[in-house]
């Protein structure tokens, strides 16, 4: 089993960097998920609510706090990301992500193509912009499987997994809860399914919804149990115990 392919983003639900490599730490991957989008109830605003922002890129450069929108080329929006009064929007009704808004043109640009208004959190506890854990895993064969079930290519990307690696036995992470991984020079924990949302449902170029993700799912696994009850699992998450560098192409080893 070895890395496949890794998948970034520092704004939570915007388009997907593609890394060679990325840094894990108890944190998730560095620079991994940063930021969120929320509305005014707070709550989290996520690709299930809208797909109008999938092909919108961000950057961020730590070190300056420099944030950059991009889409179809060009700059849309830009400036140092200064987080303001803090909040702590509702996240799937599981948790609270407290944060500090971060006021800039991105709010007013991101509403607009988003038909909604959006404010742009920097999250400020551990796991930031992500869900249960910070890390994710998916294998090449649990895609495989669920394409045979598709009868056409899934694209892997609908899942917006951290880390996706070969396997040739479709759904083996699930079976690796509270087993220890080596990934590269980092050492990680894995834990439970991970829930889909209607997310997955969206084509991760055009948002736009175009796939029965999860009746097919639900079609060759049922109904399944997770942190959030009964849903439609797909993937796992993971913590990280040893911090380190994770390539693509690194083996993906169990332990003990």
């Amino acid at each position: 089993m070895r890395v496949t392919r890794l998948s970034t983003t520092p704004v939570k639900g915007l388009a997907l960097h593609h890394p060679e490599s990325i840094d894990a730490d108890e944190n998730g991957a560095v620079g991994d998920r940063l930021f969120f989008l929320a509305d005014d109830t707070p709550a989290l605003v996520s690709i299930a609510k809208t797909g109008a922002l999938v092909g919108v890129t961000a950057t961020y450069d730590e070190s300056s706090r420099w944030l950059t929108f991009v889409a179809e080329g060009e700059v849309i929006a830009e400036g140092e990301a200064s987080p303001g009064p803090e909040v702590s929007p509702d996240f799937f009704a599981f948790r609270l992500a407290p944060g500090r808004l971060v006021p800039g043109p991105w709010d007013g640009v991101l509403s607009d193509l988003a038909g909604r208004h959006l404010r742009l959190v920097m999250g400020s506890d551990a796991l930031r912009g992500h869900d249960v854990e910070p890390l994710t895993l998916l294998s090449t064969a649990s895609i495989a499987a669920l394409s045979a079930q598709a009868g056409e290519p899934v694209d892997a990307r609908r899942f917006r997994m951290l880390i996706e690696f070969s396997s040739d036995e479709p759904h083996v992470e699930d079976g690796w809860d509270g087993r220890l991984l080596r990934v590269g020079e980092s050492e990680l924990e894995v834990g439970g399914p991970v829930q889909r949302c209607a997310g997955t449902t969206r084509n991760p170029d055009s948002g736009r919804v175009d796939l029965r993700t999860l009746q097919l799912i639900g079609d060759y696994r049922g109904r399944q149990e997770s942190v959030f009850g009964l849903g439609f699992n797909f993937g796992v998450y993971a913590r990280c115990r040893f911090p380190g560098t994770i390539r693509v192409g690194d083996p993906v080893e169990l332990l003990g």
